[in-house]
């Protein structure tokens, strides 16, 4: 800006020298000297304060072509068009390991790399997990609040109610009908026991 108005200044002066003849040379010059500064001021700030970074673009879907290597992504789609069916779970997101061609190698949570459409959209960043954690109970009635009705240990009972009631102590093969671990119906409920019918399934 100081140099146009030094070369503005001296203009106005040369021109008072020879005349009013180079004075709308003078303007026009003037004017494009001050219109390619100011174009190369804003370009400049243009540069600087709208530069794209697709790892800054957090939580933007678009498809794999248009992202770059080492990007993490989540909400993956498997065909065109589908919709998000890989990495959705709270906390999780994938990695591109390769510049996308016509197809992306993308590595998953589970550490397998799976070959994808480039043409799938996925969104940048990681699933949010903020409002997936447990919530805390601050008393017993929020419990029943949410439908949940007291649980009452099988060993807690007597031997009219449960198999594991009665006996001494707290075993459960000590009671009347004591054969280790049962439902309240009297079948067995570890050894891989088989509840279902004999017959085969066709």
């Amino acid at each position: 800006m100081a140099v146009w108005r030094a070369r503005a200044a001296s203009s106005t002066l040369f021109n008072r020298l020879l005349g009013g003849h180079f004075n709308a040379i003078s303007t026009t010059t003037a004017c494009r000297t001050l219109s390619t500064d100011i174009s190369t001021d804003v370009g400049g700030t243009s540069n600087q304060f709208f530069h794209y970074d697709i790892n800054s673009q957090f939580g933007r879907c678009m498809p794999l072509a248009d992202m770059h290597i080492h990007a993490k992504i989540h909400s993956i789609e498997v065909h065109p068009g589908q919709g998000s069916k890989l990495v959705r779970a709270p906390g999780t997101c994938a990695k591109i390991l390769k510049e996308p061609t016509s197809r992306c190698l993308v590595r998953l949570p589970s550490g397998v790399e799976k070959w994808i459409d480039s043409k799938c959209q996925a969104t940048i960043g990681t699933v949010p997990s903020e409002g997936n954690k447990p919530k805390k109970l601050y008393k017993a009635g929020q419990s029943r609040w949410l439908g949940r009705r007291p649980t009452v240990r099988g060993v807690a009972m007597n031997p009219v109610d449960h198999p594991h009631g009665g006996g001494e102590g707290k075993s459960k093969s000590s009671g009347s009908r004591g054969k280790g671990s049962r439902t309240p119906w009297g079948k067995p409920t570890k050894g891989g026991y088989k509840t279902g019918p004999n017959k085969r399934r066709k």
